[in-house]
């Protein structure tokens, strides 16, 4: 595993102060933990919501589990996407599974929220934006992760 680089930087008081440089494409380590944050926010405010809420058990499992497709969806397309840019090959059948597996996790969680008459419209709300919060955040963390790994590759 390769270490990163220290540099020791003097600052106005004389003292020692040691700087983690980082690599040409490498994320900086505030946006890597502004997207785990998003991320663990996202799914946790999500995933509390669900368990407080007042639906029964079978709506709480479906909303559980079109959070995890679209959780997996999303970071699969962003995957096929960026190999697909970078000449990784991919199979068309593969990136067309991909966007239609999006496409059908969002399309889920907007049918059932739409047609849950149990919860009021702020519930609605908030279950939708911990939602796309989740999974905006789980891209730029595998994307984070991804850049990182090629960075550290090209010492």
């Amino acid at each position: 595993m390769n270490e990163p680089n220290l540099v020791q930087e003097r600052e106005e008081d004389n003292e020692l102060k040691i700087k983690i440089e980082r690599k040409e494409g490498e994320p900086t380590a505030a946006f890597k933990g502004a997207s785990w944050a998003a991320l663990l926010i996202g799914v946790s405010a999500y995933l509390i919501g669900l368990f407080n809420a007042s639906m029964e058990l079978n709506e709480k499992g479906y909303y559980f589990a079109v959070l995890i497709f679209g959780l997996y969806s999303a970071v699969s397309l962003q995957k096929v996407v960026r190999d697909r840019d970078e000449g990784v090959p991919v199979t068309n059948i593969y990136y067309g599974i991909s966007w239609v597996a999006l496409i059908i996790s969002i399309s889920l969680i907007g049918i059932g929220l739409y047609n849950a008459g149990s919860i009021i419209l702020s519930e609605k709300g908030f279950y939708g934006m911990a939602f796309v919060l989740s999974l905006f955040s789980a891209v730029t963390v595998q994307k984070n992760i991804r850049d990182t790994e090629k960075a550290r590759e090209k010492e």
